[in-house]
């Protein structure tokens, strides 16, 4: 696997890591939850990212 699909698969993963701890910290009342959730979900959004642009200068 080359190194922009592996950043879109880990993005990808991180990302719903993340939503699934936000809206876990949401449902029981623990913002610090709810807010590592929402930091890891952009991190995992931002990897995505970087996966497209290193596809594109790949090419």
């Amino acid at each position: 696997m080359n190194s922009s699909t592996e950043d879109k698969t880990e993005g990808t993963a991180k990302e719903a890591v993340g939503a699934v701890k936000q809206k876990t910290g949401e449902i029981v009342g623990n913002p610090d939850l709810e807010t590592r959730g929402a930091a890891q979900k952009t991190e995992g959004k931002i990897q995505q990212k970087v996966g497209d642009v290193k596809k594109v200068f790949d090419k």
